[in-house]
């Protein structure tokens, strides 16, 4: 980060009502490009105006800057995949999707990922950021079992099915993010995924 030129004007105090989403913003782009060893909320704090006083009092230290930045992600993820499993088309449909989707957000935001699911973890994470690195499971978890009823999926353990289905695209999302998928395309490699996932949920023939 550079630092401000010399005969630079103080930090001044913020005045408006929109710090706290211009630092999330900052700070997910800084991550983006960085990752968050280097993210410092003071740092933040030069590069927006104000004194770290100000910036303090939406984010009491850099912990919590993480925190905010993992729910904003979880937000951004599950509202997304809620859209898709809310709609009424098939459930097959609704599946690929969603898995599409999560892996889609994984490529894009690799960095981003990898603090959501280890900031939630952290022992002074918020109840709400706990809450919703559980969401993803948890409605693909009720998506499966409105399908069964449906005769959508087949029969068993809905939380099974669903964790299955869940360690197997966020797997591929891990892979495509690291850079392991040895030159297949992402987008390959996640249908392939997908596919296979859906044989082991697709309803059961009847044996002729």
């Amino acid at each position: 980060m550079n630092e401000p030129p010399t005969g630079a004007q103080p930090e001044r105090p913020y005045h408006h009502g929109h710090l706290r989403a211009e630092l999330l913003q900052l700070a997910w782009n800084s991550i983006e490009l960085e990752g968050i060893e280097g993210l410092s909320l003071r740092a933040l704090a030069r590069q927006v105006g104000v004194s770290h006083g100000a910036s303090a009092r939406h984010f009491k230290d850099r912990q919590a800057l993480l925190d905010a930045l993992a729910v904003t992600g979880f937000e951004q993820l599950s509202g997304a995949l809620e859209r898709i499993f809310q709609s009424a088309l098939p459930f097959e449909t609704r599946f690929r999707d969603a898995a599409l989707a999560y892996i889609e957000f994984a490529v894009n935001h690799p960095k981003l990922l990898r603090l959501m699911y280890a900031a939630h973890l952290h022992p002074e994470a918020s109840d709400r950021l706990k809450e919703l690195a559980c969401a993803t499971l948890r409605n693909m978890t009720g998506a499966i079992a409105l399908a069964q009823e449906a005769g959508e999926v087949r029969v068993g353990e809905a939380k099974e099915l669903a964790l299955i289905a869940f360690a197997n695209f966020h797997g591929v999302a891990k892979l495509a993010s690291g850079d392991l998928l040895q030159g297949m395309p992402w987008q390959d490699a996640a249908h392939l995924s997908i596919q296979f996932t859906w044989q082991g949920l697709a309803p059961r023939k009847e044996q002729s």
